[in-house]
Protein backbone atom coordinates (compact mmCIF):
# COMPACT_ATOMS: atom_id res chain seq x y z
CA UNK A 1 0.00 0.00 0.00
CA UNK A 2 1.45 3.93 -1.08
CA UNK A 3 0.50 6.81 -0.75
CA UNK A 4 0.53 9.72 -2.94
CA UNK A 5 -2.40 12.11 -2.94
CA UNK A 6 -2.42 14.15 -6.28
CA UNK A 7 -4.57 16.97 -5.07
CA UNK A 8 -2.56 17.32 -1.75
CA UNK A 9 0.83 17.21 -3.49
CA UNK A 10 -0.65 20.11 -5.43
CA UNK A 11 -1.80 22.28 -2.93
CA UNK A 12 1.31 21.82 -0.65
CA UNK A 13 3.42 22.42 -4.39
CA UNK A 14 1.73 25.95 -5.13
CA UNK A 15 1.88 26.85 -0.85
CA UNK A 16 5.85 26.20 -1.29
CA UNK A 17 5.60 28.57 -4.49
CA UNK A 18 5.31 31.50 -1.50
CA UNK A 19 8.84 30.52 -0.15
CA UNK A 20 11.24 28.92 -3.00
CA UNK A 21 12.34 30.00 -5.49
CA UNK A 22 13.06 27.28 -8.47
CA UNK A 23 15.82 26.53 -10.88
CA UNK A 24 15.57 23.55 -13.79
CA UNK A 25 19.16 21.59 -14.34
CA UNK A 26 19.01 21.34 -17.87
CA UNK A 27 22.49 19.84 -18.00
CA UNK A 28 24.79 17.50 -15.23
CA UNK A 29 27.36 18.72 -13.13
CA UNK A 30 28.00 19.53 -9.81
CA UNK A 31 25.75 21.77 -7.84
CA UNK A 32 28.28 24.56 -6.87
CA UNK A 33 28.60 25.13 -10.03
CA UNK A 34 25.20 25.26 -11.02
CA UNK A 35 24.21 27.30 -8.46
CA UNK A 36 27.21 29.94 -9.69
CA UNK A 37 25.72 30.14 -13.06
CA UNK A 38 21.96 30.26 -12.32
CA UNK A 39 21.45 31.63 -9.11
CA UNK A 40 24.75 33.98 -7.89
CA UNK A 41 25.74 35.27 -10.87
CA UNK A 42 29.28 33.50 -10.49
CA UNK A 43 29.78 34.49 -6.49
CA UNK A 44 31.69 31.52 -5.31
CA UNK A 45 31.21 32.63 -1.61
CA UNK A 46 27.44 33.67 -1.53
CA UNK A 47 26.97 29.90 -3.54
CA UNK A 48 28.73 28.09 -0.22
CA UNK A 49 26.69 30.75 2.06
CA UNK A 50 23.33 29.27 0.60
CA UNK A 51 24.59 25.90 0.67
CA UNK A 52 26.30 26.59 4.59
CA UNK A 53 22.60 28.41 5.53
CA UNK A 54 20.65 24.96 4.52
CA UNK A 55 18.65 27.22 1.97
CA UNK A 56 19.49 24.80 -0.73
CA UNK A 57 17.15 21.71 -1.90
CA UNK A 58 18.10 19.29 -4.34
CA UNK A 59 14.44 17.42 -5.18
CA UNK A 60 13.18 18.82 -1.92
CA UNK A 61 15.68 18.00 -0.18
CA UNK A 62 18.07 20.32 1.86
CA UNK A 63 21.44 19.95 0.28
CA UNK A 64 25.08 20.99 1.77
CA UNK A 65 27.56 19.32 -0.48
CA UNK A 66 28.88 21.42 -2.79
CA UNK A 67 29.70 18.82 -5.16
CA UNK A 68 26.25 16.93 -5.25
CA UNK A 69 25.64 15.52 -8.62
CA UNK A 70 23.12 17.06 -10.56
CA UNK A 71 21.71 15.74 -13.17
CA UNK A 72 19.59 17.24 -16.28
CA UNK A 73 15.78 16.57 -15.12
CA UNK A 74 16.25 17.73 -11.45
CA UNK A 75 15.19 20.34 -9.62
CA UNK A 76 17.03 22.80 -7.70
CA UNK A 77 15.33 25.14 -5.18
CA UNK A 78 16.54 28.05 -3.36
CA UNK A 79 14.39 29.21 -0.04
CA UNK A 80 13.27 32.56 0.51
CA UNK A 81 14.90 34.76 3.75
CA UNK A 82 11.81 34.45 5.25
CA UNK A 83 11.81 30.70 5.22
CA UNK A 84 15.31 30.27 6.88
CA UNK A 85 15.49 29.06 10.30
CA UNK A 86 17.70 27.19 12.32
CA UNK A 87 16.95 25.06 14.87
CA UNK A 88 18.75 25.23 18.06
CA UNK A 89 17.65 22.91 20.80
CA UNK A 90 19.37 21.29 23.91
CA UNK A 91 16.82 18.45 23.31
CA UNK A 92 16.01 17.71 19.55
CA UNK A 93 18.87 17.88 16.51
CA UNK A 94 17.75 17.35 12.82
CA UNK A 95 19.07 14.81 11.17
CA UNK A 96 17.44 14.69 7.66
CA UNK A 97 14.69 16.92 6.35
CA UNK A 98 12.64 17.42 3.37
CA UNK A 99 9.57 18.79 1.79
CA UNK A 100 7.67 15.36 3.48
CA UNK A 101 9.62 14.15 6.67
CA UNK A 102 11.88 14.87 9.68
CA UNK A 103 14.32 12.39 11.28
CA UNK A 104 15.42 14.00 14.35
CA UNK A 105 17.47 12.81 16.93
CA UNK A 106 16.35 13.24 20.64
CA UNK A 107 17.73 14.20 23.83
CA UNK A 108 16.70 11.98 27.14
CA UNK A 109 14.56 13.93 29.52
CA UNK A 110 11.79 15.30 26.80
CA UNK A 111 8.90 13.55 26.10
CA UNK A 112 7.58 12.78 22.06
CA UNK A 113 4.32 14.69 22.68
CA UNK A 114 3.21 17.13 25.19
CA UNK A 115 0.47 16.30 27.79
CA UNK A 116 -3.52 18.00 26.67
CA UNK A 117 -2.76 20.54 29.24
CA UNK A 118 -0.24 22.16 27.22
CA UNK A 119 1.94 23.25 30.25
CA UNK A 120 4.87 20.98 29.68
CA UNK A 121 7.52 20.95 26.53
CA UNK A 122 7.91 18.38 23.50
CA UNK A 123 9.46 17.08 20.89
CA UNK A 124 6.47 17.75 18.87
CA UNK A 125 5.82 21.51 20.25
CA UNK A 126 10.09 22.38 19.13
CA UNK A 127 9.27 21.06 16.02
CA UNK A 128 5.85 22.84 15.51
CA UNK A 129 7.94 26.09 16.50
CA UNK A 130 10.77 25.68 13.80
CA UNK A 131 8.35 25.05 11.71
CA UNK A 132 6.19 27.72 12.34
CA UNK A 133 9.19 30.43 12.70
CA UNK A 134 10.51 29.28 8.92
CA UNK A 135 6.79 30.05 7.77
CA UNK A 136 6.38 26.48 6.51
CA UNK A 137 2.88 25.64 5.65
CA UNK A 138 3.01 22.26 7.41
CA UNK A 139 3.27 21.18 11.19
CA UNK A 140 4.79 18.00 12.37
CA UNK A 141 2.79 14.56 12.92
CA UNK A 142 4.61 12.46 15.34
CA UNK A 143 4.96 8.74 13.62
CA UNK A 144 6.40 6.78 16.81
CA UNK A 145 7.52 7.97 19.75
CA UNK A 146 10.14 7.30 22.28
CA UNK A 147 9.84 7.43 26.11
CA UNK A 148 11.32 9.96 27.66
CA UNK A 149 14.21 9.20 28.90
CA UNK A 150 15.34 7.20 25.44
CA UNK A 151 17.41 8.97 23.32
CA UNK A 152 17.90 8.75 19.85
CA UNK A 153 16.37 8.55 15.88
CA UNK A 154 12.73 9.43 15.47
CA UNK A 155 10.60 10.20 12.48
CA UNK A 156 8.22 13.11 12.34
CA UNK A 157 5.77 13.86 8.93
CA UNK A 158 5.36 17.07 7.84
CA UNK A 159 1.65 16.00 6.04
CA UNK A 160 -0.91 13.75 7.45
CA UNK A 161 -1.39 11.15 4.70
CA UNK A 162 2.86 10.84 4.84
CA UNK A 163 2.11 9.89 8.26
CA UNK A 164 -1.03 7.95 7.50
CA UNK A 165 0.98 6.05 5.44
CA UNK A 166 3.77 5.01 7.99
CA UNK A 167 1.18 4.10 10.64
CA UNK A 168 -0.97 1.90 7.79
CA UNK A 169 2.06 0.29 6.24
CA UNK A 170 4.67 0.37 8.86
CA UNK A 171 5.50 -3.45 8.12
CA UNK A 172 6.56 -2.47 4.99
CA UNK A 173 8.00 0.93 5.27
CA UNK A 174 10.35 0.30 8.23
CA UNK A 175 13.23 -1.39 6.89
CA UNK A 176 15.47 -1.83 10.26
CA UNK A 177 14.91 0.06 13.81
CA UNK A 178 18.13 -0.75 16.46
CA UNK A 179 18.70 0.39 19.61
CA UNK A 180 21.55 -0.12 21.92
CA UNK A 181 21.65 -0.16 25.61
CA UNK A 182 23.67 -1.09 28.70
CA UNK A 183 22.02 -3.39 30.77
CA UNK A 184 22.74 -4.89 34.87
CA UNK A 185 25.12 -7.68 34.55
CA UNK A 186 27.63 -9.95 32.42
CA UNK A 187 24.80 -10.89 29.44
CA UNK A 188 25.05 -14.93 29.07
CA UNK A 189 24.74 -15.05 25.04
CA UNK A 190 26.40 -13.61 22.42
CA UNK A 191 22.74 -13.42 20.98
CA UNK A 192 19.20 -14.57 21.16
CA UNK A 193 15.81 -13.40 20.71
CA UNK A 194 12.93 -12.88 23.43
CA UNK A 195 9.17 -13.53 22.96
CA UNK A 196 5.96 -12.98 24.64
CA UNK A 197 2.87 -11.23 25.02
CA UNK A 198 2.82 -7.83 26.45
CA UNK A 199 0.30 -5.83 28.57
CA UNK A 200 -0.57 -2.89 30.27
CA UNK A 201 -2.61 -2.37 34.06
CA UNK A 202 -4.68 -0.09 34.98
CA UNK A 203 -1.35 1.91 36.23
CA UNK A 204 0.09 1.72 32.74
CA UNK A 205 2.70 -0.55 33.97
CA UNK A 206 3.50 -2.62 30.82
CA UNK A 207 3.62 -6.82 31.66
CA UNK A 208 5.06 -9.62 29.78
CA UNK A 209 3.33 -13.19 29.66
CA UNK A 210 4.40 -16.56 27.87
CA UNK A 211 1.11 -16.86 26.31
CA UNK A 212 -1.50 -14.95 25.02
CA UNK A 213 -3.90 -13.42 27.15
CA UNK A 214 -6.97 -11.16 26.82
CA UNK A 215 -5.69 -7.83 25.58
CA UNK A 216 -2.04 -8.89 24.76
CA UNK A 217 0.23 -8.66 22.13
CA UNK A 218 3.08 -10.36 20.20
CA UNK A 219 6.50 -8.64 21.30
CA UNK A 220 9.58 -10.31 19.53
CA UNK A 221 13.17 -8.18 20.59
CA UNK A 222 15.95 -9.92 18.49
CA UNK A 223 19.61 -9.13 20.73
CA UNK A 224 23.21 -9.04 20.36
CA UNK A 225 25.82 -8.59 22.83
CA UNK A 226 28.66 -6.15 22.15
CA UNK A 227 30.40 -5.46 25.24
CA UNK A 228 30.75 -6.99 28.85
CA UNK A 229 31.79 -5.72 31.32
CA UNK A 230 32.07 -7.17 34.84
CA UNK A 231 28.91 -5.35 36.04
CA UNK A 232 27.14 -4.46 33.02
CA UNK A 233 26.66 -5.17 28.67
CA UNK A 234 26.12 -3.18 26.06
CA UNK A 235 23.52 -4.80 23.81
CA UNK A 236 22.61 -4.26 20.33
CA UNK A 237 18.67 -4.89 19.60
CA UNK A 238 16.44 -5.71 16.41
CA UNK A 239 12.88 -4.91 17.08
CA UNK A 240 10.34 -7.55 15.09
CA UNK A 241 7.55 -5.83 16.33
CA UNK A 242 6.99 -2.39 18.15
CA UNK A 243 5.64 -2.69 21.45
CA UNK A 244 4.99 0.16 24.27
CA UNK A 245 8.38 -0.52 26.45
CA UNK A 246 9.44 -3.88 24.60
CA UNK A 247 13.07 -3.45 25.22
CA UNK A 248 12.86 -2.56 28.58
CA UNK A 249 10.11 -5.86 29.86
CA UNK A 250 12.37 -8.12 27.53
CA UNK A 251 15.26 -7.49 29.44
CA UNK A 252 13.73 -7.67 32.56
CA UNK A 253 12.51 -10.58 31.39
CA UNK A 254 16.12 -12.57 31.14
CA UNK A 255 17.59 -10.70 34.03
CA UNK A 256 19.10 -7.74 32.61
CA UNK A 257 17.16 -4.91 32.80
CA UNK A 258 18.31 -1.78 31.44
CA UNK A 259 20.34 0.28 33.35
CA UNK A 260 18.74 3.11 35.14
CA UNK A 261 15.48 1.66 34.31
CA UNK A 262 14.02 1.48 38.28
CA UNK A 263 10.60 1.17 36.87
CA UNK A 264 11.29 -2.07 35.26
CA UNK A 265 14.19 -4.01 37.52
CA UNK A 266 17.26 -1.99 37.55
CA UNK A 267 18.94 -1.57 40.80
CA UNK A 268 20.96 1.09 39.79
CA UNK A 269 21.20 4.37 38.23
CA UNK A 270 24.13 6.29 38.14
CA UNK A 271 23.93 8.52 35.51
CA UNK A 272 20.27 9.70 35.95
CA UNK A 273 18.59 7.96 33.06
CA UNK A 274 17.46 5.32 31.30
CA UNK A 275 20.58 3.56 29.27
CA UNK A 276 18.81 2.85 26.09
CA UNK A 277 19.34 4.70 22.61
CA UNK A 278 17.37 4.43 19.46
CA UNK A 279 20.63 4.13 17.17
CA UNK A 280 19.34 2.97 13.98
CA UNK A 281 16.12 3.83 11.34
CA UNK A 282 16.02 2.44 8.21
CA UNK A 283 12.88 2.80 5.94
CA UNK A 284 11.42 3.52 2.43
CA UNK A 285 10.02 7.22 1.81
CA UNK A 286 6.62 6.68 1.23
CA UNK A 287 6.76 9.48 -1.16
CA UNK A 288 9.53 9.54 -3.03
CA UNK A 289 10.00 5.39 -2.76
CA UNK A 290 14.03 6.34 -1.73
CA UNK A 291 15.55 3.75 0.57
CA UNK A 292 16.75 5.73 3.65
CA UNK A 293 19.01 5.03 6.82
CA UNK A 294 20.02 7.10 9.40
CA UNK A 295 22.63 5.67 12.42
CA UNK A 296 22.90 7.55 15.77
CA UNK A 297 26.27 7.17 17.34
CA UNK A 298 26.23 5.35 21.17
CA UNK A 299 25.78 7.89 23.79
CA UNK A 300 29.31 8.92 25.27
CA UNK A 301 27.70 8.46 29.00
CA UNK A 302 27.02 4.69 27.89
CA UNK A 303 30.62 4.32 26.82
CA UNK A 304 31.37 5.48 30.34
CA UNK A 305 29.88 3.29 32.05
CA UNK A 306 32.02 0.18 29.96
Amino acid sequence: MRHNNQASQEYYNRKLANHYKDYAVKEAGELLDFLMSAVTSGNRTRAKQLLAQKMVYVDKVITTQYNEPLRPGQLVQIASRGNLHALHSKFVRIVYEDAFLLVVDKAPGILTNAPLDGRENSIKRILDEYLRRGKRPVTSHTVHRLDRYTSGLMLFAKRRDVQEAFINDWQDLILDRRYQAVVEGRMERDSGTVRSWLYDDKRFMTHSSPVETEGSRLAITHFRTLQCADDCSLVEFRLETGRKNQIRVHMQDIGHPVVGDLKYGAQTDPVGRVCLHACRIAFVHPITQEQLQFDSPIPEVFRGLL
